[in-house]
């Protein structure tokens, strides 16, 4: 059995227990199946005993030992607050006694603080990222994906990507059937990849109206097309010029500028996460060929399409190897 224990402390974000969810579910997919719990479950804290949450709820917990973890996962809150020194103390020595070292969201200050995030790469969450930069410049920080694994030190974004973390543990210690069958059981799409961005250009685009969602949810399910103004203005049932003025005031962006960042949003978690050719990435996502998608990609991300594939697959040998 794997032991993971969940630092807590004053104030910590309930959203941590998603990521404790999955690893009692696992434990759940494993006696359904006959087996025995992969997973014993620790909250600990500095002092131990009841520790207040951000919603106010209080939750018992186990004072800071010597006890060696398979997984110690730091949870986040919703400010990065500096940590005790006797925090700080625990977690400069957790890398020698637990073999993988994991935060969530704002977690990712306190192993930077105690100096486990230096030289290597992390992520956190978007709103936060500036300052963790900035009080740690020895962070080789990624402040778009969504979780990152160097080495035995895993960080991940806020939110619900706190449960994507934890299912891709999971999948680390057992297998990716596994945990398919925990994502299911959570009643998830599977697990989304590390390398997966912390923004979404139709959550950004935040239209007010039905009408102009309509016309997104239209041009997102056709988006091998051409998806003309007309062809979205009639989606809308507003005429071309109605529609155009519409969708400015409600998204910010032009219709043709909106539509091209669906379009590269999609074809690069196709490069990143299939195995289909540039030129069918192109053609699935409606550039017109790859010199197209090539442009559209650098204008987004100063980088082309096969240079983010190759560094999605880098991150994946990483993943396999920390696995292993």
């Amino acid at each position: 059995m794997r032991s993971v224990a969940f630092i807590v402390y004053s104030g910590y974000s309930m959203m941590a227990m998603a990521a404790v969810a999955a690893f009692e579910v696992a434990n759940e997919v494993a006696t359904s199946m006959g087996d025995d719990p992969p997973y014993d479950i620790h909250c600990i804290s500095e002092m131990g005993g009841k520790i207040r949450t951000s919603a106010g709820m209080a939750l018992e917990s186990e004072a800071f030992t010597e006890m060696p973890f398979d997984t110690l996962v730091v949870c986040g809150a919703k400010n990065a607050e500096p940590s005790t020194p006797g925090m700080i103390a625990y977690l400069r020595g957790a890398p020698k006694r637990h073999r993988r070292v994991a935060a969530l969201c704002t977690g990712a200050f306190m192993l930077a603080e105690a100096g486990l995030l230096d030289g290597r790469r992390a992520t956190t969450n978007w709103g936060h990222a500036e300052e963790l930069q900035r009080r740690y410049p020895k962070v080789n920080l990624d402040r778009d994906r969504i979780f990152l694994n160097d080495g035995p030190i895993w960080t991940s974004a806020g939110g619900m990507a706190c449960l994507d973390l934890s299912l891709a543990l999971i999948e680390s210690d057992l297998g990716p059937k596994f945990a398919k069958s925990v994502a299911r059981k959570l009643v998830i799409y599977h697990r989304r990849s590390g390398s997966q961005s912390q923004t979404s250009a139709l959550i950004e685009l935040s239209p007010k109206s039905d009408r102009i969602q309509q016309a997104l949810t239209f041009a997102r399910e056709n988006l091998h097309k051409a998806l003309t103004v007309p062809e979205l203005a009639d989606a809308a049932c507003l005429s071309p010029r109605q529609f155009s003025r519409a969708f400015l005031a409600e998204t910010g962006q032009s219709p043709a500028k909106a539509i091209e960042n669906i379009r590269v949003e999609v074809a690069r978690n196709l490069m990143e996460q299939s195995r289909h050719t540039i030129d069918v990435v192109a053609q699935q996502t409606g550039f017109t060929d790859r010199d197209h998608l090539r442009r559209a990609f650098v204008r987004a991300f100063g980088q082309p399409p096969q240079v983010l594939r190759r560094n999605a697959r880098m991150q994946a040998t990483d993943y396999r190897a920390a696995a292993g």
